[in-house]
């Protein structure tokens, strides 16, 4: 019934490069046993963090762009349950978040789980810049939603039978170690299921045995704003300062392995939440590890993951420039599959609920690759046509494009947004399909995702949204 509410475009073909850099292969990210399975588990699709996938998107014929009759939220996280099901934390400017349950073909709620309103955001934090209280959550192999709150615990919630509702079936006090204006970030499991946790502010890194309920913390005192990536045996953690790795001893207290101070230029630049990193660190096969600094222009930063290195090697592999200078940044994770990162600028955006909602981002994506046994890196193309303000991007390495939302002028004045795909070998834009306008149409740093059967979807002001074919 709410294919009333879907546009048909054509899907508009555009000629490619010449000459094509190789395609991505699938990722390789390893299944974290503590999560649900990949890339189904949170908003970055596994524990590397890659943002890939090894299934297809919509690629070929008519689009549909299909809007769904949620309350006006933004449902950030898209994960799916074994049942191919999406389930969402969905914060609002005027309420408390809401878990929600949602059909993957109607796009209707089926259930809904109203967590705690509990703290205020940080002090000088943006309300559409607050990510706590749900903004990253994780589905565990069992189904179960695990949720920072804004209260400062740990929500564990279960679907009831027949996916009519949610009950709570643990939940962690956190609150003796995360006080005063701290709010947790983001909390994973670790591959012995250990459970860790960031918070924003003093930068602490905390861990959780949640048979005991045994917590440790160590202070860094510094920002961390994004959520972070888990290995065998190392966690990586990107503050507004340094890059690190992190491990656990035999009693579960976090220490430092190693860490490394990034190229910053200091400068707070329009669309990133603090003056520092805006990646969640991105984990790739053959011992590497890669994000954004805040230089000016920007870098895709590559470093060695091991904890130790050989003598004639360097922590960093490669630092190359993005965009232009003056306007370079990024709030999203870097998109990491075989030897291959996709960065993507959102520099210029602004509070869409406020003044300056309107105004039109710096365009650009970027492909670099790097080089064989960790030889330097490349810059093998650059998209500067596409203006993705926020949007979290995501590659299907079965139809070798990265699935993105962009924002273009429209003769009225305002904005129309649009699904598009860039193809990855190439940088050129594959299609368009125009999604909406204005601020109900915006998507506010949620992240795409794409379904089990080939569905691409994505939260907005208005309600979650979905590209896919007739």
């Amino acid at each position: 019934m709410l294919r009333a509410l879907a546009l048909v475009v054509g899907l508009v073909a555009l000629p490619a490069s010449a000459v094509a850099a190789p395609a991505i292969p699938a990722t390789r990210a390893p299944q974290n046993p503590f999560l649900a399975a990949n890339p189904n588990n949170n908003i970055h699709d596994d524990t590397w963090m890659s943002d890939a996938y090894n299934r297809a998107g919509p690629a070929a014929g008519p689009l549909v762009s299909q809007l769904g009759p949620q309350p006006l939220s933004i449902c950030g996280s898209l994960t799916f349950d074994r049942r191919g099901r999406i389930l969402s934390v969905c914060p609002s400017r005027i309420a408390a978040p809401v878990l929600r349950l949602i059909d993957p073909t109607t796009l209707a709620v089926l259930a809904e789980y109203q967590l705690p309103a509990g703290l205020p955001a940080p002090p000088g934090t943006p309300g559409f810049q607050d990510y706590t209280g749900g903004g990253y959550f994780f589905l565990d192999r069992q189904d179960r939603v695990w949720s920072a709150t804004k209260s400062n615990h740990l929500f564990v919630l279960a679907e009831t039978a027949g996916g009519t509702g949610f009950r709570k079936v643990a939940d962690y006090d956190l609150t003796k170690v995360v006080t005063g204006d701290e709010r947790i970030t983001s909390a994973l499991p670790d591959f012995h299921g250990l459970i860790w946790f960031v918070t924003k502010k003093d930068g602490k890194v905390g861990t959780l045995n949640t048979k005991t309920r045994q917590i440790h913390v160590l202070r860094t005192g510094e920002e961390i704003e994004n959520s972070f990536a888990v290995d065998r045996g190392a966690i990586y953690i990107v503050s507004d300062k340094r890059m690190y790795r992190f491990a656990a001893d035999k009693r579960g207290r976090p220490h430092v392995d190693w860490k490394v101070t990034y190229g910053n230029s200091r400068i707070h630049k329009p669309g990133q939440v603090d003056a520092g990193s805006g990646t969640t660190p991105t984990i790739m096969s053959g011992g590497f590890v890669a994000i954004t600094d805040n230089a000016d222009p920007m870098d895709v930063v590559v470093y060695r993951t091991a904890k130790h290195l050989r003598a004639h090697q360097r922590r960093t592999v490669c630092q190359v420039p993005v965009f232009s200078r003056g306007a370079s940044a990024t709030e999203n994770s870097l998109i990491g599959s075989g030897r291959s990162l996709i960065a993507e600028n959102n520099y210029g955006y602004q509070d869409p609920f406020g003044p300056m909602a309107g105004t039109i981002t710096q365009p650009g994506f970027a492909r670099v690759d790097i080089g064989k046994g960790g030889l330097g890196c490349r810059l093998v193309w650059t998209n500067r046509t596409e203006t993705a303000p926020s949007v979290v991007p995501k590659l299907s390495t079965k139809t070798q494009l990265v699935y993105t939302y962009v924002q273009d002028a429209n003769p009225l004045g305002g904005q129309t947004w649009s699904w598009a795909g860039v193809d990855a070998r190439t940088g050129k834009t594959a299609f368009k399909v125009p999604a909406g306008d204005g601020l109900l149409a915006n998507n506010n740093y949620a992240g795409i995702a794409l379904g089990p059967t080939g569905t691409a979807y994505l939260g907005t002001v208005a309600g979650v949204r979905a590209l896919h074919r007739p």
